[in-house]
C-alpha cells in the first residue's frame, strides 16, 4: 500500500530569482512600451499646431518644467537601452552561433549602455538643475 509522501518546503524550491536574460526581456518590453507612449504623445502635441500657435505654445511650455525634463531623461535612457538590447537580439537572431556567448554579449551590451547612459544622465541632470534654479 502506497502512502502519500509529505511535501516539505524545500521540495518546492525557493523563490524564483530570475535569469539575466529574463530581466533583459522584461526591460526590453517596458522600454518599448515607454517609447510607443512617447511617440503617441509626440504625434498629439505636434498635431496641436492645427489649432494655432497659441495652443501649441501652451502645450510645449510644459517641457520647461523640471519634472517633465526628468521624464525626458527617462525617455532617452529607455531609447538607449531598447536600441542596444535590440541590437543584441538582432545579432543573435541573424547569427545563432552567438547564442553560445549570450552572457558575454549581455555584459558587453550592459557596459555599452552604462558607458553611454552615465554622461547623458550627467548632462541632462545639469540642464534639469538649471531649470530648477529659474
Amino acid at each position: 500500500m502506497a502512502t502519500k509522501a509529505r511535501k516539505n518546503r524545500s521540495d518546492y524550491a525557493g523563490l524564483y530569482k530570475g535569469h539575466p536574460g529574463q530581466y533583459s526581456w522584461i526591460m526590453h518590453r517596458i522600454t518599448g512600451v515607454a517609447v510607443i507612449l512617447f511617440l503617441f504623445m509626440h504625434v498629439v502635441d505636434t498635431a496641436l499646431i492645427g489649432w494655432g500657435p497659441e495652443a501649441y505654445n501652451r502645450v510645449t511650455q510644459a517641457y520647461v518644467n523640471p519634472g517633465i525634463h526628468l521624464l525626458e531623461l527617462g525617455l532617452v535612457l529607455a531609447v538607449l537601452y531598447h536600441s542596444i538590447n535590440g541590437t543584441k537580439v538582432t545579432l543573435i537572431d541573424f547569427f545563432p552561433r552567438l547564442a553560445r556567448h549570450i552572457r558575454g554579449i549581455s555584459v558587453a551590451s550592459l557596459v555599452i549602455f552604462l558607458a553611454l547612459a552615465l554622461p547623458v544622465t550627467a548632462i541632462m541632470l545639469k540642464q534639469t538643475y538649471d531649470l530648477w534654479k529659474l
